[in-house]
């Protein structure tokens, strides 16, 4: 396939093996599925959330701490079917939902694993928010809750960490047909089961695109998405070459951060600074 799933339309022909941007053919290539129990408390709950972790990725930020699946060749090949047994598998351990982490370069494939079963459980589509509307559109009756990143609001910044500079206009698009197609949150016994929860990482020196983003989500979304704010940085991947976020965030930088969500009021969740911490990658083992 000539493959425009993603923003960067690079139209590489795709094989079940190889791909282009992202890295992967058109086959799910899997690094780990398994119960979640760090995600935010209205996905975890007490059971877990299940989680299937992609490999490959159409961002691949340069301080990726999923670096080993994003931008190299960990994970297995799996057919859609396989696919559709593990959604059996964690529907029988008793997950709240499978989630889907890196989906956007396997739409399709997902979508087909979908018709040979569908799990009695909220689908949860997981995604950096650097997602083509046309793409999305395939999921609309599909995906229960959206979990999109909005890493920056500027453009700029994001050229420089992610190669992207349509990321603010893109990911805006991209959750606005997030909230058409599911609405606002709804959480059943302190459980998510359809809305969009929009996550921010805060990078150290740059609170000001932090600051951005919140102000971006209160002027255009407001309370209809819930924010997950998120201390957990530390460098990974390539961060090594970047002085201005080979570290972590100060406590300083988080407060300042911390103190706009809550000044504009924003629903959702925050982590504490204690959440850096590389224990928390998971082993990429399948």
């Amino acid at each position: 396939m000539l493959c425009d799933l993603c923003p960067r339309e690079c139209r590489i022909e795709r094989s079940e093996y190889s791909g282009g941007y992202c890295g992967v053919g058109t086959l799910p290539k899997i690094a780990r599925i398994a119960p979640h129990y760090d995600e935010e408390p209205i996905l975890s709950g007490s059971h877990g959330a299940g989680t299937i972790f992609f490999s490959g990725c159409s961002l691949r930020c340069v301080y990726c701490q999923n670096y080993a699946i994003s931008s190299q060749d960990a994970g297995r090949v799996i057919t859609p079917y396989q696919l559709s047994e593990e959604y059996r598998r964690l529907e029988a351990m008793g997950v709240h939902n499978i989630e889907f982490v890196t989906p956007t370069h396997y739409i399709d494939a997902i979508i087909e694993s979908l018709s040979i079963y569908r799990p009695q459980l909220p689908l949860v589509y997981n995604s950096s928010g650097y997602d083509k509307v046309e793409s999305l559109k395939k999921l609309d009756g599909i995906i229960d809750v959206y979990l999109p990143d909005f890493k920056y609001s500027d453009n700029a910044l994001a050229k420089r960490l992610s190669a992207c500079a349509d990321y603010v206009e893109t990911a805006t698009a991209a959750i606005d047909e997030m909230i058409r197609q599911v609405g606002n949150c709804v959480i059943e016994n302190g459980l998510i089961k359809r809305g969009v929860m929009i996550r921010h990482l805060v990078l150290p020196s740059h609170t000001k695109n932090s600051i951005g983003v919140l102000e971006m989500i209160k002027q255009k979304w407001d309370n209809r998405v819930a924010v997950s704010l998120m201390s957990q940085y530390f460098p990974a991947g390539n961060a090594s070459q970047y002085p201005d976020i080979n570290r972590r965030v100060t406590e300083r930088e988080y407060q300042k951060v911390l103190h706009k969500l809550y000044d504009l009021e924003l629903d959702g969740f925050a982590q504490e600074l204690s959440s850096a911490d590389k224990k928390y990658v998971p082993i990429w083992d399948y």
